[in-house]
């Protein structure tokens, strides 16, 4: 594998550049026709959970409703067609928050690891650090319901990796994401991780549902470094995070988490910049050049 990208190498403001879609107010999904020159892609991250209430719905439109809400909730990627892809953002990516609208948790080295990951064989432990910064990057580039900035154009195809639950009450639902980021970005892919299911029922209780997905996270993490291992590729850092809410005995709720990648709108490059500026930009100067309304995260 090695000798077949030998001589590849990566150059995330080249990938950027590459990665403007034709829309000038919404981003749009990869592969979407009509980009200038779209070579390239953004990788952005979200979780999200949503209930609905049974009554006046029958089982398939109380499913639709609840994920419709997962969508619209946090980052908002409403009213799209979400395609179903696998989860890597390589060569010819670059993440939101991490590579272009650096967050500042990221960018001033703010942020400290949650612990350590084990890998096999006697390699170094990877750090392993709270995705709250990249999650919320996401959110400052397409908004919220209610205050949108860029989001997906609706009915635009939007190709995510994704998973997602939908169950009755009483039940925890839950969902998790991990990104792990190559030591070498020229040695082939960062790696998502997505997982979604349900725990316990009306007898659990929350600090019960935190200790579980704690343990969550290790198992995530722990795939991430076994995944590294079959594609000898190895991790500098690993981000995860997870959402959960409880679903009443009379709702229907659901989970979600996706890395939707999209082509950025041209109205998200500030006046009188190309693309490729966005490389290493913090966050909040990004949201200054283009005087965009102060947008309070949601813990």
């Amino acid at each position: 594998m090695k000798d077949l990208v030998a001589g590849i190498k990566y150059d995330a403001a080249k990938v950027i550049e590459q990665a403007v879609g034709p829309s000038k107010e919404f981003c749009m999904g990869y592969m979407n026709p009509g980009a200038p020159n779209g070579q390239g892609y953004i990788s952005t991250m979200k979780l999200s959970v949503g209930t609905v209430d049974v009554k006046d719905l029958d089982v398939v439109t109380e499913n639709i409703v609840s994920y419709d809400r997962c969508e619209k909730n946090d980052a908002y990627i409403g009213q799209i067609n979400m395609l179903t892809v696998s989860s890597f953002c390589g060569q010819n990516g670059a993440v939101w928050g991490y590579d272009l609208a650096v967050h500042e948790d990221i960018a001033t080295g703010k942020e400290k690891p949650m612990y350590m990951q084990e890998q096999p064989d006697g390699k170094p432990a990877i750090p392993v650090y709270n995705a709250r910064p990249l999650l919320e990057a996401s959110e400052r580039l397409f908004g919220r319901e209610g205050q949108r900035r860029f989001p997906p154009m609706p009915g635009a195809h939007v190709i995510c990796a994704n998973k997602d639950v939908t169950a009755r009450g009483p039940v925890w639902v839950w969902s998790a994401i991990g990104i792990a980021i190559l030591k070498n970005r020229s040695d082939g892919s960062c790696l998502f991780i997505e997982d979604a299911n349900t725990y316990g029922d009306d007898r659990t209780t929350e600090a019960e549902i935190i200790g579980f997905l704690e343990g969550s996270l290790r198992k995530v993490t722990n795939s991430i470094v076994l995944c590294g291992q079959d594609q000898s590729v190895e991790y500098d850092r690993i981000y995860v995070g997870y959402k959960y809410t409880f679903v009443e005995p009379n709702q229907v709720g659901c989970a979600l988490t996706c890395a939707p990648y999209i082509y950025l709108a041209q109205n998200a490059i500030p006046e009188g910049m190309k693309a490729a500026d966005l490389k290493g930009m913090p966050i909040d100067e990004w949201e200054k050049k283009l005087g965009l309304e102060h947008l309070a995260m949601i813990e």
